[in-house]
């Protein structure tokens, strides 16, 4: 079966390692995001479709996916691969910021959800969304992320069970730091790096691949009894404690 895979936050770390994977498997893309000149790039290289788009603008979103249906013929799936990172203590946060948090992350991702709701009932298709090992533990200094993160969990969970029935699968990846754009500036320092690789058991970094490939695995079709999943791509951080030294 031919993907057909809408991409939001296509010219990003992830979600450009993720076009490439699905174009690379005989699939097609229509990549979306804010940043024109960046998109159009990575279109070109892949001979994609692409559109600007307010990834927070749910009605947006909603319209932009509909015409990527229009334009490939159909969907099979939608992975959400946009967001932001803010790393601050609550007393610091500003309410611009937390809503802007919020805006970028979990209201972009209710956007996919909504619009797959109505574009993929016919012929069912997958979902996926991007959380983050932020919202599976306790990290300092991520009040804000973390619930937006974790409300992508439980939006996951919710669509999972709702759309069952239309064969719409919902599932989630949590990465762990992944070396991208957004997050260059938290390995910038030698020291940083070394601190933030010590967080996670497995000794490195995430890539972008890593996670794409995740990504890629869960729009599948053939993984078509995967469903409310969330799948943590983070070196073991979430979930595991080792000895340091």
């Amino acid at each position: 079966m031919i993907q057909q895979v809408f991409i939001l936050g296509g010219a990003g770390g992830i979600g450009s390692a993720l076009a490439k994977s699905v174009v690379a498997g005989g699939g097609r893309v229509f990549l979306a995001g804010r940043d024109a000149g960046k998109l159009a790039a990575v279109a070109a290289e892949l001979g994609s479709e692409h559109a600007v788009v307010d990834a927070a603008d749910p009605d947006a979103v909603d319209a932009c996916i509909g015409h990527a249906a229009e334009t490939l013929g159909g969907l099979t799936g939608i992975a959400c691969c946009a967001g932001s990172l803010l790393l601050k203590p609550a007393h610091l946060t500003t309410t611009a910021e937390w809503q802007a948090t919020l805006a970028a992350n979990l209201t972009t991702a209710f956007g996919c959800v909504r619009a797959a709701g109505r574009l993929l009932k016919a012929d069912g298709g997958s979902v996926v969304l991007v959380s983050s090992a932020a919202a599976r533990i306790g990290l300092a200094n991520h009040e804000a992320i973390a619930a937006a993160k974790a409300g992508i969990v439980g939006l996951v969970l919710s669509a999972a069970a709702t759309y069952a029935r239309q064969r719409i699968r919902f599932n989630a990846v949590a990465p762990g730091l992944t070396r991208t754009p957004l997050t260059q500036g938290l390995v910038a320092s030698e020291l940083a790096e070394k601190a933030s690789i010590g967080m996670h058991p497995l000794g490195r970094l995430g890539t972008p691949e890593d996670v794409a490939r995740a990504i890629a695995f869960l729009l599948d079709p053939a993984q078509d009894w995967i469903t409310g999943q969330v799948l943590g791509v983070d070196g073991g951080l979430a979930c595991l404690k080792t000895r340091q030294g």
